[in-house]
């Protein structure tokens, strides 16, 4: 635009100097045409607003959310054409099948009246869990000679959070055996009144509930019960999920499998009363967003949808938890946690575990869902064995032999090791250790 408007300027100057006449007059039309398609499009693109609807921003596995943009025109002068698209992020559309498919239309090229609307509909089909953000609109106008081109970016993005699958697991209806691996405390932290280990003599401050009166009234002097150290109930769940971990080509089923394994486990213990908890090296899309935020580039179409879309790295290190804890909010917060759970090149799992040890329980059984085995993860958790932790690992490997070398360590340094091949294999998890306590 700003060389056609000096170019005419110039022509104009040189056409009054030789005295052309019917050029100057072309080059007053030619101003004319830049400045009236110039103020034309600056007002078309400032008198637009837009508004989106979503029915919810909470969904499940197998949902459909239906989305509805409405554009208006809040000028007199009808916009001659107007292209808008609602962003939807790239990894959310690559996959086949994608993590969330559009079904209608979410780009349009349509006119608009003064005062008129427009709107886009479409619904998405959730088919894996995430964190997703829905738009904003960026909407492209311009006149009809091609001179200008204006973009705007219309409407606040709405967040979709697709929660994990859960796959019912076997096994969880025999409580007495606790399947999750329940093993002996190292540090008697509780007792359990329901378990008499012996009698021993009464003690000044013993309570009246303690006293065991058969054993007093038989030797005429006052004995109390002796307990026994409470077993480990419930269970911190430890994700791997850095990327050097996850072999780029099983990607993503891998890292899903984990976590839908993960979200299984924590709705199971959570239904026997125990505590749960998670402690991951993964990235919160929430947290990356909210400090990232979002932003945008009016300049050209496409530096407009760069910017305005989800940013895809990230440096932050902090590892992701969440307190080991009972009760009904403690499995959302878990449920959502993991919904929003991304790949990251932050801590490898040693670091993870050294920075995270002192917040993890050890009346927990700590249950490791790991895509990969090395040496350093070998020695990372034979370090919270010898610290007094129950340690379980879960191996996220579909290949017997590679799942055999993997485990092979790990049960040479005491830890029980599981396969996980694939979906169905999640509901067999909790019945393997079911069996493993009947033998």
């Amino acid at each position: 635009m700003l060389n056609w408007l000096v170019a005419a300027v110039l022509i104009l100057i040189l056409a009054l100097i030789l005295d052309f006449g019917l050029l100057a007059y072309a080059m007053y039309a030619l101003l004319a045409v830049l400045l009236a398609s110039r103020w034309l499009t600056q007002q078309w693109s400032e008198n637009l607003a837009a508004q989106r609807e979503c029915n919810r921003l909470t969904a499940e596995v197998g949902d459909t959310v239906a989305v509805v943009v409405r554009v208006e025109n809040r000028g007199r002068i009808p916009i001659a054409w107007l292209l808008l698209e609602d962003l939807l992020p790239r990894s959310a559309l690559i996959h086949e099948p994608p993590n969330l498919r559009v079904l209608g239309r979410r780009v349009q090229l349509t006119m608009l009246p003064g005062g008129g609307q427009r709107w886009l509909r479409y619904q998405l089909q959730c088919h894996r869990r995430g964190y997703y953000q829905l738009g904003p609109l960026v909407v492209e106008t311009g006149d009809l000679f091609g001179f200008h081109r204006r973009y705007r970016v219309l409407s606040e993005p709405h967040f979709l959070l697709v929660l994990p699958k859960v796959v019912p697991l076997e096994g969880f209806d025999i409580a007495s055996r606790r399947p999750i691996g329940e093993v002996r405390m190292s540090y008697r932290l509780y007792e359990d009144p329901t378990r008499i280990a012996g009698v021993r003599r009464y003690l000044p401050g013993d309570p009246l509930n303690r006293v065991h009166w058969k054993a007093t009234a038989r030797t005429a002097v006052l004995h109390s019960k002796v307990y026994e150290p409470s077993t480990v109930a419930g269970i911190t769940l430890l994700l791997d999920f850095h990327q050097d971990s996850h072999d780029p080509r099983h990607e993503p089923v891998r890292s899903e499998l984990g976590v839908t394994a993960a979200a299984s486990l924590a709705h199971a213990v959570y239904e026997l009363g125990q505590q749960i908890g998670l402690v991951t090296n993964g990235r919160d899309a929430a947290d990356r967003i909210r400090v990232e935020g979002w932003d945008y580039d009016i300049r050209t179409r496409d530096a407009a949808r760069r910017a305005a879309s989800m940013s895809e790295a990230s440096d932050r290190l902090q590892p992701v938890i969440v307190e080991t804890r009972r009760g009904p909010e403690q499995l959302t917060r878990i449920f959502e946690t993991l919904a929003r759970l991304e790949l990251t090149d932050g801590l490898h799992l040693p670091e993870l575990l050294i920075e995270t040890t002192g917040r993890m329980p050890r009346d927990a059984t700590i249950v490791a869902i790991l895509p990969s085995v090395d040496e350093r993860h070998v020695i990372a958790l034979q370090n919270l064995q010898r610290q007094g932790f129950a340690v379980t690992a879960i191996l996220s490997i579909f290949e017997e032999f590679e799942f055999s070398q993997a485990a092979g360590p790990l049960l040479a340094g005491g830890i029980d090791a599981r396969q996980l091949k694939d979906e169905p294999s999640i509901a067999d998890l909790c019945r393997q250790w079911a069996l493993a306590a009947i033998r």
